[in-house]
């Protein structure tokens, strides 16, 4: 183990790691600071670029990018009332209230400091929690990822979207795209009409790129809205009061980084769904409720410490299942593959010191985005006053080469174009993407499982409930499916009540 650990630390401390750390950050905290380009934006387009790295700077590229990204999100939301990401829209209103009231330094402040500690948080999770299941997934066989594979695919349903039917339609889309091709246990052609650059699938790097970069250019192309006005000429310190927030609202910090590290663990969560709850919990459990919304710097302190420590929480079960967690671990196991990192207990045994190597790679970006995040809050006005007529069609070139550079196929370039379209088609009309991709990611994954067990058990149907967990898996995914006609029935008003 000491051995292992010895690695990991020569490995990301060498200065090629470090170095590729310090320009993701800088990467990362501009896409965010940049009102619509998001976190998982930022991790599609670095995925061309980790195609010439060692495994280590690569993961570092991305694990870097989104701790920044997440936060600087917070700077827009904050001067502009914009949200730089959609983990920063919970508590934008607070902060710009904030703003109004000449307090802007103490809420990007709190939530630079917070976010570092929630995401420092969350790391420590996932050191302790990560190794722990990964020896308990030794014990797993077909018939458990069957079910554990059907449970996060409907989780990513009923969390990511207020209308499940609308996320169930997507989640069938991306399942649909996942089955074409020859990547089937029986080696057949699907859905490929002949075209021989069908055989080879739908590839998910470009799909994932058009879905969120490309959906964002065409939405800016077609927003006719003003833009928006800098409210401050200047933030002060960032820092000063911080100490004082955190002596005054230490429950806050770790109810949101709690619950955002257990959100960032379910399938199809991540970092915004992890922001909105605990803001919401947040003002559900203040002593004084009656603040928020008017510029109160506590829902700031628990939302942001939630949304950084739901990072770390997503690469929980992609590590440990190759589930991911959020849209962006579903990048980021495409990469581990390429990578031959292939995510399972396996990883844990095979090649200890790369996930010591991951881990410290957390501890590190978080510590970093402290100094880094004031150096960004101070140049923020430049950083915004960066004009999106030249930024959009400078994404758009890097989209198109990047894809491109994937196989070197224009086949891929129209996969990128195509999906960017209906991505935006679909969000436009208030369907959630995120099943779709993790539909794509887990839809191989669920049949090969299936068709491996059905083997197994000469097409015995009974043997998906003869173990135990996987007995106990099922259970789980039942009582989630049953779950909104249980509950009405099981707290239906009386007459009485009604009465």
């Amino acid at each position: 183990m000491w051995t292992a650990i010895g690695q990991a630390f020569s490995m990301v401390f060498e200065p090629y790691t470090l170095m590729v750390m310090v320009a993701a950050a800088f990467y990362g905290l501009f896409v965010g600071a940049v009102p619509g380009l998001t976190a998982t934006m930022a991790t599609a387009l670095l995925v061309p670029v980790t195609f010439f790295m060692p495994p280590i700077p690569a993961i570092a590229a991305m694990v870097t990018a989104t701790a920044m990204a997440i936060f600087s999100g917070d700077i827009p939301g904050c001067l502009l009332r914009i949200p730089g990401t959609p983990a920063s829209a919970a508590y934008t209103d607070e902060a710009f209230a904030m703003t109004k009231k000449g307090q802007a330094e103490v809420a990007l402040g709190a939530g630079l400091v917070f976010s570092a500690v929630g995401g420092l948080f969350g790391t420590v999770v996932l050191i302790l929690a990560a190794p722990v299941l990964a020896d308990f997934a030794l014990n797993f066989s077909s018939f458990e990822y069957f079910w554990l594979v059907l449970l996060g695919l409907t989780c990513a349903v009923f969390i990511t979207s207020d209308h499940p039917l609308k996320g169930i339609v997507t989640l069938l889309l991306g399942l649909l795209v996942a089955c074409v091709g020859l990547g089937n246990p029986a080696g057949f052609p699907r859905f490929t009409f002949g075209n021989a650059e069908m055989t080879g699938g739908i590839g998910m790097i470009a799909m994932m790129i058009g879905m969120f970069a490309i959906s964002e250019i065409i939405r800016f192309v077609v927003d006719t809205s003003p833009p928006a006005e800098l409210v401050v000429e200047k933030v002060g310190s960032v820092l000063s009061g911080q100490w004082a927030l955190a002596k005054k609202y230490p429950k806050q910090i770790m109810r949101g980084s709690v619950l955002g590290t257990a959100v960032g663990a379910l399938p199809g969560a991540g970092a915004d769904i992890a922001a909105w709850m605990s803001y919401a919990m947040s003002k559900k459990f203040s002593k004084e409720p009656e603040k928020f919304g008017t510029g109160h710097v506590e829902g700031i302190v628990e939302s942001g410490s939630a949304n950084n420590s739901a990072l770390a929480g997503a690469w929980i079960p992609a590590l440990v299942f190759g589930i991911p967690g959020d849209s962006i671990t579903a990048i980021v196991i495409g990469v581990l593959y390429m990578k031959n990192m292939n995510p399972g207990p396996a990883l844990f045994t095979t090649n200890p010191q790369n996930i010591y190597a991951v881990f410290l790679l957390f501890i590190i970006a978080n510590i970093i985005m402290i100094p880094l995040g004031i150096l960004c809050i101070k140049v923020a006005k430049r950083i915004l006053l960066v004009p999106r007529e030249v930024l959009m069609p400078l994404i758009l070139l890097f989209c198109v080469v990047g894809t491109f550079a994937i196989n070197n196929s224009m086949f891929e370039v129209g996969i990128m174009l195509v999906a960017g379209i209906l991505a935006y088609i679909l969000e436009a009309n208030k369907f959630p993407i995120a099943p779709a991709i993790l539909g794509v990611v887990l839809g191989g994954m669920l049949e090969e499982n299936f068709i491996t067990s059905m083997i197994k058990s000469n097409g015995d149907l009974g043997a998906f409930l003869a173990r135990p967990i996987a007995l106990g898996l099922a259970v789980v995914c039942l009582l989630v499916w049953t779950w909104p006609l249980l509950a009405k029935l099981l707290f239906k008003p009386s007459k009485t009540q009604t009465a």
